[in-house]
């Protein structure tokens, strides 16, 4: 008979966010296939005679491929177990879920989706920042850092006035800061970066556009939260640095002044 499969969204790190399905999912779990970015918190839920395999895939690290993901899912729900498939935040969105249902499904396997708290969530309510204020923004635009192989970056985006942006793995500042600058925004805009959200270790620093590039890169997971509402966030902006002290490399940002 055949076994079933879940995707499950573990939150951004504190096994608190995570729902009560998300949780159920995991001690009746016989094998669960989770990401490297799934904190041990959330592991620990796991039933103790669980099978846990870590099939993350992190940046410049050769891994295990999405099509190898695939098989595993198939192969061990074939042979009747329960599997969960857990992916930190929520499993639909910047995830693999995708190509995940649509195996699962041609191979004639049972599958549900468990959503999560997706990381842009956790971080606007760690510095209590409300996405969608209505006196200064109408909506909001999750953006990717990274794009899959093969495929070029876009050197800006298009994005409407009175708009919250939230990029997802934004990599290196100075990079994001400019192609968000041709895309309109100023280089007095607020924004926050933020990492490991809501874990004892989440760092957060509130600063401006034009000085992003300035912001020691914080370790993965992190996310960029960028518009007016920022202003409001309950974060302390990352002290200005004296000029004397700027990197030997660094060149100001000129992009849209």
């Amino acid at each position: 008979m055949k076994g079933k499969v879940s995707l499950v969204g573990a939150g951004p790190g504190d096994p608190e966010l995570m729902t009560l399905k998300a949780a159920d999912r995991l001690r009746l779990a016989d094998v669960i296939l989770h990401d490297a970015l799934v904190s041990p918190e959330v592991l620990q839920l796991a039933s103790p005679r669980a099978r846990l395999l870590n099939v993350g895939k992190r940046c410049g690290e050769k891994g295990i491929t999405q099509a190898e993901i695939n098989g595993l899912l198939i192969t061990f729900a074939q042979q009747g177990n329960f599997v969960v498939r857990l992916k930190s935040g929520d499993p639909l969105v910047f995830g693999r879920a995708g190509e995940e249902l649509t195996a699962l499904r041609q191979a004639g396997i049972e599958v549900e989706v468990v959503p999560g708290v997706t990381s842009a969530l956790g971080a606007a309510a760690a510095a209590q920042i409300s996405l969608t204020d209505r006196r200064a923004v109408e909506q909001i635009l999750f953006l990717s850092g990274h794009h899959a192989c093969g495929k070029a970056e876009p050197d800006h985006w298009s994005i409407p006035s009175r708009t919250t942006v939230v990029v997802y793995m934004p990599g290196e500042h100075r990079k994001i800061a400019e192609r968000l600058m041709r895309s309109g925004f100023e280089h007095a805009t607020a924004c926050l970066v933020i990492s490991s959200i809501s874990l004892p270790s989440e760092r957060a620093y509130r600063t401006s556009l034009g000085q992003l590039s300035l912001i020691p890169l914080l370790p993965s997971p992190s996310l960029l939260i960028i518009g007016s509402t920022v202003d409001t966030a309950a974060v302390a902006d990352h002290p200005p640095l004296d000029p004397a002290t700027y990197p030997d490399n660094f060149e100001p940002l000129t992009i849209g002044s």
